[in-house]
């Protein structure tokens, strides 16, 4: 099996042309895309063993969403045919003071029917380094909560690094349980946290007085907030979060922080602007700092390379992030020129 394992739900992806409104021309831009499936695919073009974990319906969508993940090099050896639908979102891009959207379409999907047991996990942890997980997959019902759980708890049982993006999705809690019920309980075996600040106040219910409405943040706050983190989840080795100053849809500023029992660490700050996608920016940084916490002995230069990978990524249109290792080092090395490479 894959050194590097993830797992969760790939999605087909509707996007408007553009920045247009939903339905302003009878067109939509089909992709694929899902947090995990995400991190998948950048782990797979940083030249890592990685694979995906999932389920997918025995149709030709599915089969299609398999041909992207192999086309990134990404093992589907243990991806259950499944189930009878593909989830969907809807992506309508905002620009200036307008904010994009997001529309779900995901119940009833393969993943959402997944059951505890349809997986086997021993087999594909074993080889295994490192396995990732969102707050997201917990969010799309009881069944795929339960499986999240058995998923770090096998991983954890098997001596697999397990890393979990908290991520807070409020449309998709529809079943019964808020996200602290689930999240409080599965963050148990995780030992690398990745976050914003939204997601710990509402996944793990941890607040530092945190406002992003603003558009200006305050590291100190950040600093409080990661220690509240670590001190509530002692086996956790580390927690980093991101640091998003939304000044429009076009207009971000992008750094991150890191904590672990040594220190407090701050990454370089980037002003983004343009931004051509931002959706999957996340998955990006988790992909970046997975990578580099395994390719540097320095945190800090590992926190340098997810965050400068997942600001490239904004220049990149759809889900998934391909920028080369050596194009974040370049930009790690402080070349933000954007001349042209002869």
């Amino acid at each position: 099996m894959a050194e590097f394992v993830t797992f969760g739900e790939i999605m087909l992806r509707l996007k408007t042309p553009r920045h247009e409104r939903f339905f302003q021309s009878p067109v939509l831009e089909a992709t694929f895309g899902g947090g995990e499936a995400n991190v998948a695919v950048a782990l797979a073009n940083f030249g890592l063993d990685a694979a995906f974990v999932t389920a997918l319906p025995d149709n030709d969508i599915g089969e299609s969403a398999l041909r992207e993940l192999r086309r990134f090099g990404v093992d589907t050896s243990h991806i259950n045919r499944s189930g009878d639908r593909v989830g969907i979102y809807f992506l309508e891009v905002g620009a200036n003071q307008r904010p994009s959207k997001v529309v779900y379409d995901r119940a009833g999907s393969s993943i959402c029917n997944a059951q505890p047991g349809d997986f086997d996990w021993p087999a594909i942890f074993r080889g295994a380094r490192w396995f990732h997980i969102t707050g997201i997959t917990p969010a799309l019902s009881a069944s795929a909560a339960e499986l999240s759980l058995e998923a770090v708890i096998a991983a954890r049982k098997a001596g697999v690094t397990v890393s979990c993006d908290f991520n807070f999705r409020g449309k998709l809690w529809k079943y019964g349980k808020t996200a602290p019920e689930v999240m409080t309980e599965l963050v148990k075996y995780v030992d690398v946290g990745i976050a914003n600040e939204e997601d710990c106040q509402k996944s793990l219910g941890i607040s530092a007085g945190v406002d992003v409405k603003t558009g200006k943040l305050d590291p100190a706050r950040y600093e409080a907030l990661s220690a509240k983190v670590l001190a509530q989840y002692p086996d956790m080795d580390m927690i980093a979060i991101t640091l998003r100053e939304s000044h429009s849809a076009d207009r971000n500023g992008w750094s991150a922080c890191l904590r672990d029992s040594e220190a407090f660490r701050l990454s370089r700050r980037y002003e983004i602007t343009d931004i051509i996608d931002r959706v999957g920016g996340g998955d990006s940084f988790a992909s970046g700092l997975i990578y580099g916490l395994n390719a540097y002995d320095d945190p800090q230069q590992a926190l340098e390379f997810a965050v400068a990978a997942s600001c490239l990524k904004h220049s990149i249109s759809g889900d998934f992030n391909r920028v080369t290792v050596a194009e974040a080092v370049r930009l790690m090395g402080g070349d933000a020129s954007g001349r042209v490479q002869r």
